[in-house]
């Protein structure tokens, strides 16, 4: 008789390649945590952020990280699903992750029914910002133009600007933003969320500093941490029906 699969793991932000916080060590220990997940898991979230930055030229991908992508490619191979929702720094698949590894790409916002619980998805980074010059950004980088002029240039070039970009980024300097409760942003968009369509969860990453709070109409809506610092994820036990925080 087959192991009951009951475990649903969720996980954003660990931000692989990025040159700060002892890369070679938050590698490892994402690895670790793949290699080492529940036989009973049935399925494992990606938040988005999972690479610093990650971009599918035709004939090249980005060089690193096979023993990450081999053991999401194991994790498929032994029932588990898993699900990678694109983050602003990771947006950039092809199709290469999914041929290769086995992932199933999922839109920006995604209702997903987990063990009878109603689950609202998303990296979160285009759900809430107000800032001008990060909408235009986030913007221009999802053109199907854009994106086919960037294929064009050399990949040297590529990802060294945008290694450059991402160092110089507030969150990869180490200034975190604070979760605010319901002062945060997300707070205020599953607030009104909810008043179309009634959840049991919010989670969302992009933020990097883990958090919860209780929504108007009960629903429990959760930040995730990165993997820079904390290493914060959640499990969501069907059996039980508890969520409860992880650290990697």
């Amino acid at each position: 008789m087959s192991e009951m699969r009951n475990l649903h793991f969720f996980v954003s932000d660990v931000h692989l390649g990025l040159k700060r916080f002892d890369p070679r060590e938050r590698e490892e220990k994402f690895l670790s945590f793949l290699e080492t997940l529940p036989g009973n898991t049935s399925s494992l979230y990606l938040l988005g952020d999972i690479f610093d930055f990650w971009f599918e030229y035709r004939f090249v991908v980005p060089r690193g990280f096979t023993r990450i992508l081999a053991a999401l490619s194991n994790l498929g191979k032994k029932g588990v699903d898993v699900i990678f929702f694109k983050g602003n720094h990771d947006m950039w698949t092809f199709g290469y992750l999914e041929e290769e590894t086995g992932l199933k790409i999922m839109k920006e916002l995604s209702v997903l029914a987990i063990g009878g619980k109603k689950f609202c998805l998303a990296h979160g980074d285009t759900l809430t910002s107000a800032e001008p010059l990060h909408n235009l950004s986030q913007k221009l980088f999802r053109s199907k133009f854009l994106q086919k002029m960037l294929s064009a240039i050399h990949p040297s070039v590529t990802f060294s600007f945008a290694h450059r970009w991402s160092e110089n980024n507030r969150v990869s300097r180490g200034e975190p933003i604070p979760f605010r409760g319901k002062e945060d942003p997300l707070y205020g968009f599953s607030c009104d969320f909810e008043k179309r369509e009634r959840m049991d969860y919010f989670i969302f990453g992009h933020m990097h500093t883990p958090g919860s709070v209780i929504t108007p109409q009960g629903a429990r809506m959760y930040i995730l941490g990165d993997w820079l610092r904390g290493c914060e994820y959640l499990c969501f036990d069907e059996i039980s029906g508890e969520i409860s925080w992880k650290k990697g």
